[in-house]
C-alpha cells in the first residue's frame, strides 16, 4: 500500500471560444497509507476529475501526484500499481464473472494457478459462489455486477484503490448493504482508498477523513465527526447533514453587555427570532456588532417544548414528515424556513403554531461577507 500526495494540482480543458476553463484549482491533498479517503461535493466541484488524474485517464496541467515517493504525473495508468472501480462497472459482457476477474492478471501472464487462487479468495470475500462466477454480467443484479467489479479490483492486489461513484446506480436498500461491504473490505485489506461521491451521506458513514470540494477548491477535510460539529464555512455546513444545517441571515445587537442576534427581518409579517448569545461566543464576535452574519443551528438543535426555560419562540408548522423514530417539521419564519428533528412521531397540520426552543450553546456563527466560521474553535 503506498500514501498518495497531491501537490499544487491543476486540471484546465480547452474552452469552444478560446482560453481554458480551469476544473481542479491548485488542490493539496495527503491521504495517508492505508486510509479511507472520501472526496465529496456536489457535481462539477472537480471530485471526479481529481480521481481520474490519480488514475492516469486524465492529463495534469499543472503541480504533482505522488504514489509513494513517486511521481506519477507521466506514468501510464496500467504502471501506477492502482485499481478503480467505475460507477458503471465498465464490465466485459461476453466474459463470465470468473474471466472478467481474471482477464487483468492474464495480461500481466500471471500463472493460471495464482490467477485461480486470487480470484477464489477475493469470490469468498465478497460473497460470490462458484455458480455464480460462471454466470455472466447480464444474468446478474446491480449489486452483483458491483461486487464483481470490486473482485476484479482486489485481485490486483494494487498499492491503491479509487472508486468513482461505485453506488450510484443501486437502489437505496443496496447501496446502504454496498456501502457497509466496501468499510468491511477496507478493514480487511488494510489498503489505502480514494473514494469520490455526492452523496453526503456515504461519505459521513464511510471515510476516515472527508475533502469537502467546491469549484474546484478542497473547503475543509477532517473527521466526520468534527466536520459536522466543528463547519469551517457555510458550504461545509449546509453540505454534511441531512436535513443540513439551518443558516439564519441577521445582524448582532448590543443591549448593554449582552449580545443578540437579530434576525433578517422578513416579508410575511412573521414575528422575529432574537436570539441571546452565549458568552463565549458573544466574546469571539463583538466586534461584528452591526454587521451582516450567519446563525446556523442544526435540526436536533430546535426541539419543541412546553417548557418556561431555555431560548423559546413560537413559529407557525409548514410541513411535518413523520420518519418513525423521528419526525422533521419544517417550520415558517420570518424570511426562509427552519428545520427542527424532534424524536419520535409528531403529527402536525399545516399552519398549526408550536413552540420551541434553541440549544445555542451548539450554535454556529459565520461572516456574512466571507462566509467563514467564526465559532469553529470554540467546538473543541
Amino acid at each position: 500500500m503506498a500514501q498518495v500526495r497531491l501537490e499544487k494540482l491543476v486540471k484546465t480543458y480547452p474552452k469552444d471560444s478560446g482560453g481554458v476553463v480551469t476544473i481542479v484549482k491548485g488542490i493539496d491533498l495527503t491521504i495517508e497509507d492505508h486510509e479511507f479517503l472520501v472526496m465529496v461535493g456536489p457535481s462539477g466541484c472537480g471530485k471526479s476529475t481529481t480521481l481520474r488524474m490519480i488514475a492516469g485517464l486524465e492529463e495534469v496541467n499543472g503541480g504533482e501526484i505522488y504514489i509513494g515517493d513517486r511521481v506519477v504525473n507521466e506514468v501510464p495508468p496500467k504502471d501506477r500499481d492502482i485499481a478503480m472501480v467505475f460507477q458503471n462497472y465498465a464490465l466485459y459482457p461476453h466474459m463470465t464473472v470468473y474471466r472478467n476477474m481474471a482477464f487483468g492478471l492474464e495480461l500481466r501472464k500471471m500463472p493460471k494457478a495464482e490467477i485461480d487462487k486470487r480470484v477464489r479468495e477475493a469470490a469468498t470475500i465478497l460473497g460470490l459462489s462458484d455458480e455464480m462466477l460462471e454466470r455472466k454480467p447480464k444474468a446478474l443484479s446491480g449489486g452483483q455486477r458491483q461486487r464483481v467489479a470490486l473482485g476484479r479490483a482486489i485481485v490486483r492486489n494494487p498499492k491503491v484503490f479509487l472508486f468513482d461513484e461505485p453506488l450510484s446506480n443501486l437502489d437505496a436498500k443496496m447501496r446502504v448493504q454496498m456501502r457497509t461491504e466496501i468499510v468491511r473490505l477496507h478493514a480487511r485489506l488494510n489498503s489505502t482508498m480514494i473514494y469520490v461521491t455526492h452523496d453526503q451521506v456515504e461519505a459521513m458513514t464511510m471515510g476516515d477523513r472527508i475533502a469537502v470540494m467546491k469549484d474546484g477548491y478542497i473547503q475543509q477535510v477532517a473527521d466526520p465527526l468534527t466536520l459536522y460539529s466543528r463547519p469551517a464555512n457555510m458550504f461545509v455546513a449546509g453540505f454534511i447533514g441531512s436535513p443540513p444545517m439551518n443558516l439564519i441571515e441577521g445582524t448582532l445587537e448590543a443591549r448593554g453587555d449582552v449580545l443578540t442576534f437579530i434576525e433578517k427581518a422578513g416579508t410575511t409579517g412573521n414575528p422575529r427570532i432574537t436570539l441571546p448569545l452565549e458568552a463565549n461566543m458573544a466574546a469571539v464576535v463583538k466586534s461584528y456588532v452591526g454587521k451582516k452574519i450567519f446563525l446556523g443551528i442544526r435540526p436536533e438543535d430546535i426541539e419543541e417544548s412546553d417548557a418556561g426555560t431555555g431560548v423559546l419562540f413560537k413559529a407557525k408548522v409548514d410541513v411535518s414528515e413523520p420518519m418513525g423514530a423521528e419526525t422533521l417539521i419544517y417550520l415558517k419564519s420570518a424570511s426562509h424556513t427552519l428545520v427542527a428533528r424532534a424524536k419520535g412521531h409528531r403529527i402536525h397540520t399545516p399552519d398549526e403554531e408550536i413552540q420551541l426552543v434553541i440549544d445555542m450553546k451548539s450554535a454556529h456563527i459565520f461572516d456574512g461577507e466571507t462566509e467563514e466560521s467564526l465559532t469553529a474553535d470554540l467546538k473543541a
